[in-house]
């Protein structure tokens, strides 16, 4: 009952569950055939669904051959990845590995066969993965193969120092996401289906990244405390707590709440670089693509804004929220209203006495002046009653079935996957 509840309070969620479920996900998620692609091809996509679950539905979605060049790409950023989890990697090993793996894009043989991390089929298989990369345009190698130098040489950085200051944060983010922006950016306009300053304007590109990593590292708190990571800058947390694990403590919780909406607050400010970015964007595909983790970031972060829970467990936007938010966010004028409407949340719960107040004040009105429509402002909730209603009562007589939406469902809306 608590679950219908929930729906009933959010009716909107439920007619965008119902319209995702009868063929909408078609309009922002369709799935290549694998029965149209050689045997090579065939195995990367494979990896692909096997590796990721938000990211494998969005990159099958895109178009000609920029869907296989960014498959080839997630799948070599997965591989050097899980060498740089692998914590049963010694470091004498590990930090050569990082430095050179770029090379292996261009050795045919080369596999590793000796991590422990779930996703080793990707340097099990690497031969397969580095020659489908080598069958790609040399336009698109290029790109990958540098992006990947200059990746796996920042994580090498950041393998036995920790993030201290804001400058240092902004490092390691660009590191680890930014750099992914900014090689997405050089693909889309190589493939000629956005225009060269896509990918020429990397400050731009490299913002893309930051946000949905800062994110990330925002929600995840509770969890990588679990397993022993710090992520959170020293220079921030240390005005709140003598450690960075102190804030999950229940007497530090009011302290712990103002450094989580300093961050939140830092974050914010490359939201107006994001609407920017993707007002430039022309491919249907290209903007979907990086429009829906823009809005699911946001919607998270207003979802984390002053939430003592970030400190306790887990906090989640609703899938049908997610549903929603990505059948929606299909052009500039829809992200923008979207925007608008979470950073109008973050206001309404800026406590007065925090200390990042006037800071959070400021940035959300830039974000603000940005996101103001020309126009009538596109509402996202404005269903004709009858919808709602029938919405309404479709949630009361089949909750339980919708509760076990199939799990391709569940998977892609999961928000923010790292």
């Amino acid at each position: 009952m608590e679950l219908l509840k929930k729906w009933l309070g959010h009716p909107e969620d439920i007619y965008n569950l119902l319209r995702f479920k009868m063929g909408g996900y078609r309009a922002v998620m369709p799935r290549v055939d694998p029965d149209s692609l050689e045997c090579g091809l065939r195995t990367c996509y494979r990896y692909l669904n096997q590796t990721s679950r938000s990211f494998a539905a969005v990159i099958q979605a895109l178009d000609g051959e920029l869907r296989h060049a960014v498959c080839i790409f997630y799948l070599v950023l997965r591989a050097l990845d899980t060498i740089e989890d692998d914590m049963t990697i010694s470091l004498d090993v590990k930090v050569p590995m990082l430095h050179e793996f770029h090379s292996y894009l261009y050795q045919p043989e080369w596999k590793y066969m000796e991590s422990k991390e779930k996703d080793r089929q990707v340097l099990e298989d690497f031969p397969t993965i580095s020659m489908e990369f080598r069958n790609l345009s040399k336009v698109y190698q290029d790109v990958i193969s540098d992006i990947c130098h200059k990746m796996g040489v920042g994580m090498a950085e950041f393998l036995e120092k920790k993030v201290d200051s804001q400058h240092e944060w902004d490092k390691y983010c660009h590191y680890v996401a930014g750099l992914v922006g900014i090689g997405l950016s050089r693909l889309f306009s190589a493939s000629q289906l956005e225009d060269a300053i896509v990918g020429q304007d990397t400050e731009l590109a490299n913002s893309m990244g930051l946000f949905l990593q800062k994110t990330n590292i925002i929600r995840d708190y509770l969890e990588d405390q679990t397993e022993g990571r710090e992520f959170w800058p020293r220079e921030v947390w240390s005005r709140y707590a003598k450690k960075l694990s102190d804030l999950a403590k229940p007497e530090n919780i009011d302290m712990a709440v103002q450094c989580l909406n300093e961050l939140i607050t830092n974050a914010l400010h490359h939201v107006p670089d994001v609407l920017t970015y993707l007002s430039r964007l022309k491919n249907q595909t290209v903007f979907n693509f990086c429009a829906i983790p823009q809005v699911m970031a946001i919607a998270t972060l207003a979802a984390c804004y002053n939430n003592k829970q970030v400190f306790r467990g887990v906090v989640k936007i609703r899938k049908g929220q997610a549903v929603t938010l990505m059948m929606d966010a299909t052009n500039i004028q829809a992200v923008k209203a979207i925007m608008y409407q979470y950073v109008e949340e973050i206001f309404q719960k800026i406590p007065s006495t925090d200390p990042s107040s006037n800071k959070t004040r400021q940035i959300i009105a830039s974000i603000r002046a940005m996101s103001l429509p020309s126009g009538p402002m596109a509402s996202r909730h404005h269903y004709s009653p009858i919808y709602l209603s029938c919405a309404m009562l479709l949630a009361a007589l089949s909750w339980q079935y919708l509760s076990t939406i199939s799990k391709a469902t569940e998977d892609y809306v999961q928000a923010g996957e790292n």
